[in-house]
């Protein structure tokens, strides 16, 4: 927890527009207790956390390996790179000194430790503000960038520890060092997330505030911690649903659409659209044509072969697709077209993932893309209003968004499908969790879907994931998948501090 105290913060800001939030400088340049003096100061701390949350080991473009690889989406064919670590996530073997597991626990604790760090200092009045209504927007922006870490944090390590101040000293960091009840933890992310509605944010930020939270996001996500609370925790089900609920419905009036098939989906992955496409909620924002800035989601997934991504030359197989999830999408369903190829080079012969692309000039044969990673988006919020209104017994809702997402796959509506869906998934729950996956597939939800759906009940999960075919799960071995799984073990380096107070995960 060490990692809690330094001070990463300190981020170049030039103008308000999303790129520039991209640009640091010297994260140690100025001495933390010197550093708020003015509304510049705050803005660029702000900044720091967005750039935190940008990394790789904590939510940007590559963290699928603590989540699709994680989940039934997606694996490897390499057992050995990196000494085998990153392929202890697919293959159920994860053990409490992976560094990439390490190294995700840590990125999650910096932007927990930079929000803090603002939340800490932005009440003082000595700072003068151009309007007051800043103060409360940079508060409100902290408030909710901690809670998505904290978000994180607790559905893939249960109790963790919980910090809503910045510490400073040593002694500050081990008193703090102590795993927090899981429920605590939620409450604490509620309380943070309602707090950050109480300022004047707009309900969906302009081209210019791309990769800045909004309204729209904030009850998104309110929305989504409540639905989480009512499937794993086993107080107050009926309440929690209720408040999802609410909050999911208060997202969805702040949209500029009507429905999902107003915008192909295809629009949603378009790099000339990122910017303005209405159904994009939340963005990591990347930058196109940039060295140090621009994304590598495209020509990273691309396989060897092929140029449907980028015009970068691929020499892998790119991310490997689960043969499970090719076979889960429907037939005549655009989405599977859209997201996935099969490459058959004699190299490969396996399907990549085509979601994400750019074969820009500006991207070029460097594969400096432009491509955003989407945090949140309108499908992702009417597929839980569809599961929330399933959970709450509303059927004839649940199924009206359900539809909505059909409809733009080119698929017929969940009453009119064929014999064979409905054999496949024979609840509405199913019919739901088996939508997400298509729809949303590469964009990190699988693994938290899947906990969901089997809430409090973990040898739900296990049953699951072992019914599947091993040949569909590439070279990982489901045989491993045991209880203990739902929760990652706590770092190594965080249960040796204090192995009482840090206590392990049970099966680690």
């Amino acid at each position: 927890m060490k990692k809690l105290s330094i001070l990463l913060i300190l981020v170049a800001l030039v103008s308000s527009s999303c790129e520039d939030y991209l640009e640091i400088e010297n994260p140690n340049a100025i001495a933390s207790d010197k550093y708020f003096s003015s509304e510049i100061d705050v803005q660029k701390a702000v900044a720091g956390i967005y750039t935190a949350i940008r990394s790789n080991s904590a939510l940007g473009e590559t963290s699928d390996l603590y989540s699709e690889e994680r989940s039934d989406n997606a694996g490897r064919t390499d057992n050995q790179s990196n000494a085998g670590t990153p392929f202890q996530f697919t293959n159920f073997t994860l053990v409490p000194t992976n560094p990439e597991m390490t190294g995700h626990w840590n990125a999650l604790y910096t932007i927990v430790s930079r929000a803090n760090y603002v939340l800490s200092n932005v009440d003082n009045t000595a700072i003068k503000f151009t309007d007051e209504k800043n103060r409360a927007i940079y508060k409100s922006e902290a408030l909710f960038l901690r809670a998505l870490a904290y978000f994180h944090l607790v559905r893939k390590w249960g109790d963790v520890p919980m910090v809503t101040k910045f510490m400073a000293s040593y002694d500050e960091i081990v008193a703090s060092t102590f795993r927090v009840e899981k429920g605590l933890v939620y409450a604490q992310i509620v309380d943070d997330l309602t707090k950050a509605l109480n300022a004047d944010l707009p309900n969906i930020q302009p081209a210019s505030g791309k990769g800045r939270t909004c309204k729209a996001a904030i009850n998104g996500l309110l929305g989504q911690v409540y639905l989480t609370m009512g499937s794993v925790l086993a107080d107050n089900k009926t309440a929690s649903f209720t408040k999802a609920k609410q909050y999911l419905e208060a997202a969805y009036a702040m949209r500029t659409f009507g429905q999902l098939s107003d915008i192909p989906y295809a629009d949603v992955f378009d790099v000339n659209k990122k910017n303005t496409n209405p159904e994009i909620i939340f963005q990591i924002v990347y930058k196109q044509g940039d060295q140090n800035y621009a994304s590598g989601i495209a020509y990273r997934n691309q396989s060897i072969g092929e140029t449907i991504n980028s015009k970068r030359p691929s020499t892998g197989r790119g991310f490997f697709v689960n043969p499970d999830l090719v076979n889960e999408y429907e037939a005549g369903d655009i989405r599977k077209d859209f997201s996935v190829k099969w490459a058959d080079h004699a190299s490969a012969k396996a399907w990549f993932v085509t979601k994400y692309r750019d074969v820009s000039e500006a991207a070029a044969a460097n594969g400096w893309g432009g491509n955003d990673f989407i945090l949140m988006r309108y499908a992702d919020i009417v597929l839980m209003l569809a599961e929330v209104n399933e959970r709450l017994g509303n059927n004839t809702e649940a199924i009206g968004y359900l539809n909505q997402a059909r409809k733009r796959a080119g698929l017929p509506d969940y009453a009119a499908s064929d014999a064979a869906y409905h054999a496949k998934y024979p609840t509405l729950k199913l019919a739901i969790l088996h939508e997400r996956r298509s729809e949303l597939a590469f964009e990190n939800h699988r693994l938290f879907d899947l906990l969901r759906a089997f809430g409090d009940n973990p040898q739900g999960f296990v049953t699951y994931m072992k019914s599947k075919n091993a040949a569909d799960y590439g070279i990982s071995d489901l045989k491993n998948v045991s209880t203990k799984d739902i929760y990652f073990p706590i770092p190594f380096d965080e249960s040796k501090l204090d192995p009482v107070k840090m206590y392990q995960n049970p099966g680690y």
